[in-house]
């Protein structure tokens, strides 16, 4: 037995792994991994994967990064936690005070959560909190697009809306208005990214116009529909939407946890609209890819509306154990370094044109739909139908066919059901990028070509998508 298989088969006995259908394993191995460099991952027998989507999009500058590494070795020997209520420590206020400056202008104030999810329950409970404290406590309700993800928690899941993770929860879910997205896929014939988008809002004012007495916030993951299907769209929505919400009196929530820190080309995608949201949530690449932690960064007319005498009880009592762990934090300041002395938003425009590139002949291919890109966020889409763009049936798992290849040529790519898609770190080469297009080229090849025994049943929630 190698050395790979018994790692499986020990993790197998105890462990059960997250969006996974732990059955898969009896054929599918599981890959036990000893050590990471740069944009490789290496495990127990020496066989390298280039992890090209980033270990869930977390990653930005490579496995063991030595700089990051020694921000933490040097963090550790001096505080490891300290609790953050009453207490502080410099770590947590200097990247505060960093995030403030290079956020856009009106956002003031951070507060530290574990990880995106509770992220997004930090930013919902303020807003809501925020109308009680104003005395509209009517203001209770959350307006989010269709096809959009924002975490697993309860709450998180409410202003979602991709069936697979919340159809079997719904009877524990937020009432929540869903409102449809200006996701461009399905834009008609000859219509450009902006038109449709700007087309699609008029969905958006009309639910506000309608419902904002009793909305605290929209909720949007801007440019951007992650595991909704890399499903993209036009700045243009997003200038829309912070006006309207300003003529409606609503709060505007961006779940920058997947896109921040330079995933969309610039380092926060609301840039790209010129506008600042009432609350900004990061996480992910926040760290580096290195440890949990994530930051709700509001305005300071959020955050006056909480400041009184404690007796009357306006104060956020939300709290988690390593709220602004001081490791995290030093592990997010080295990353903020990096960023600044390497010219990462630059150089990645190279990058993410290289991709384009590379991937450029897949846009002719019978099976793929659409080949489509924000920035250093690259999906294609494979269809059964090309004209028409009809989908594969979910039950297939054509994109499993394209990770099951792409593992035997040594990539992590990981599909969403049948979306193919690159989010890379950023210390890829060009040369891997055209490594990246080349597997993924054969794996969509074999995927599509061959035909898919499945046993199909017809009533168990047809539009599901399956993460792969």
């Amino acid at each position: 037995m190698g050395l790979n298989n018994q790692w499986m088969q020990r993790d197998l006995a105890v462990l059960w792994h997250p969006c996974t259908q732990m059955k898969d394993h009896e054929k599918l191995p599981l890959i036990p991994i000893k050590r990471g460099e740069g944009v490789w991952l290496e495990d127990f027998e020496g066989k390298r994967y280039l992890d090209a989507v980033s270990s869930w999009w977390v990653n930005v500058f490579g496995h063991a990064n030595p700089r990051i590494n020694q921000r933490i070795k040097d963090q550790v020997d001096q505080l490891e936690h300290v609790i953050l209520a009453g207490f502080s420590h410099q770590p947590v206020i200097e990247l505060s005070e960093r995030l403030v400056k290079m956020t856009p202008e009106g956002l003031t104030r951070c507060f530290y959560a574990d990880n995106g999810s509770s992220c997004i329950e930090v930013a919902m409970k303020m807003s809501f909190h925020y109308w009680i404290n104003r005395g509209q406590p009517d203001k209770k309700r959350f307006v989010t697009l269709s096809n959009s993800y924002h975490g697993e928690t309860i709450a998180a899941m409410s202003v979602g809306d991709v069936p697979l993770f919340t159809e079997t929860y719904k009877a524990l879910l937020l009432d929540t208005i869903k409102v449809p997205s200006p996701d461009c896929y399905h834009r008609p014939e000859g219509m450009g990214w902006e038109e449709h988008s700007r087309n699609l809002f008029a969905a958006m004012e009309q639910t506000l116009a309608e419902h904002h007495e009793t909305v605290a916030a929209v909720i949007v993951e801007p440019l951007i529909q992650g595991a909704g299907g890399m499903r993209m769209y036009h700045p243009v929505y997003l200038k829309l939407l912070r006006e309207a919400c300003d003529r409606y009196g609503v709060h505007l929530i961006h779940d920058e946890i997947a896109v921040g820190f330079g995933r969309t080309g610039t380092m926060f995608a609301c840039e790209q609209a010129g506008i600042t949201p009432d609350f900004l949530c990061l996480s992910k690449a926040l760290t580096g890819g290195y440890l949990p932690l994530a930051a709700c960064v509001t305005t300071d007319e959020v955050y006056s509306a909480f400041y009184d005498d404690y007796p009357t009880l306006r104060a956020f009592l939300h709290s988690h154990s390593y709220t602004g762990n001081p490791l995290a934090c030093a592990a997010a300041l080295a990353t903020l370094d990096i960023f600044e002395e390497d010219n990462v938003i630059e150089n990645n425009k190279a990058l993410a044109q290289r991709m384009a590139s590379a991937t450029a002949h897949l846009a002719d291919h019978p099976n793929v739909a659409e080949v489509r890109q924000t920035g250093m966020v690259l999906a294609i889409e494979m269809v059964k139908d090309k004209a028409s763009k009809t989908a594969y049936p979910w039950q297939e798992r054509r994109g499993l066919t394209v990770f099951q290849h792409a593992l035997e040529r040594g990539a992590l790519l990981r599909p969403l059901g049948s979306v193919v898609y690159f989010l890379p770190p950023y210390v890829i080469t060009p040369e891997q990028i055209d490594f990246l297009a080349e597997v993924a080229s054969e794996g969509i090849d074999i995927a599509t070509r061959d035909k898919v025994s499945v046993a199909v049943p017809k009533d168990f929630h047809p539009g599901f998508r399956d993460p792969g």
